[in-house]
């Protein structure tokens, strides 16, 4: 079965240096039937104005994943960790017993486009951790790349939850069949542009559940970059 999540549906936060969409319960937008889908909690889709951004605060036992779409975003954290995030790159940090962190436009003229992903833990009170990867687009077009995994797998940024995250490019006649395993969830998240999933046609922010479902048929790309979460087959109810 698979469930639409339209663009338009989302929630909103405009906080004019910040235009933030939530595709689930978030701040102040909250939806009772939108509170996250299996161990994923949080998409938020974010637009961050030159110069402007997230002042330092607080998390914990949570696993933070930054995917940057457009302009630099730029990362310091009390772990000690500063960064530029740019397209292509994926930040992963565990919250785990405590961390500190602030994100801000590292351009004085350009808007940063980013989602920020987050989901939840299998285990709490874990030392935080950062980590940080560049996906070249070549490895990512026309195909699924895996950039999330358990155990780190082939050169993916770890997380500690039994979730896998894939990030694919498709445009015109590329395509791709993956095969989820058995007793599995899934959630697709459409980054930009549009591309048709198990027949259904998906535009820049739309989302889509799938549950009972084996095999996934990506393809009619129209410039497209998506987010593929493979995730335990349970509801989530986390507060």
């Amino acid at each position: 079965m698979l469930e639409l999540r339209h663009a338009a549906d989302r929630g909103l936060a405009n906080l004019g240096w910040l235009h933030s969409h939530h595709t689930f319960s978030f701040g102040s937008y909250y939806d009772p039937e939108q509170t996250g889908f299996s161990d994923l909690l949080v998409i938020n889709d974010d637009r961050v104005r030159p110069g402007r951004g997230f002042d330092t605060h607080g998390h914990h036992d949570m696993e933070i994943l930054t995917y940057v779409l457009e302009g630099a975003l730029e990362h310091k954290d009390s772990m000690g960790n500063g960064s530029i995030i740019r397209p292509g790159d994926v930040q992963m940090m565990s919250a785990g017993t405590g961390i500190r962190h602030s994100e801000f436009n590292a351009s004085p003229q350009d808007m940063v486009h980013l989602l920020q992903i987050w989901i939840v833990p299998d285990r709490q009170g874990v030392t935080p951790r950062y980590q940080q990867q560049h996906i070249a687009a070549a490895d990512k077009r026309g195909r699924l790349r895996l950039i999330v995994a358990p155990d780190g797998a082939d050169g993916s940024l770890s997380v500690y939850q039994d979730t896998r995250v894939y990030a694919g490019c498709f445009n015109g006649a590329e395509q791709q069949r993956f095969e989820l395993p058995a007793d599995r969830y899934a959630y697709v998240q459409v980054a930009r542009g549009a591309l048709t999933v198990n027949g259904e046609r998906l535009s820049e922010g739309d989302g889509a559940r799938l549950r009972k479902v084996r095999e996934l048929a990506f393809g009619e790309g129209d410039n497209a970059e998506v987010l593929l979460f493979d995730l335990r087959a349970h509801e989530l109810h986390y507060h």
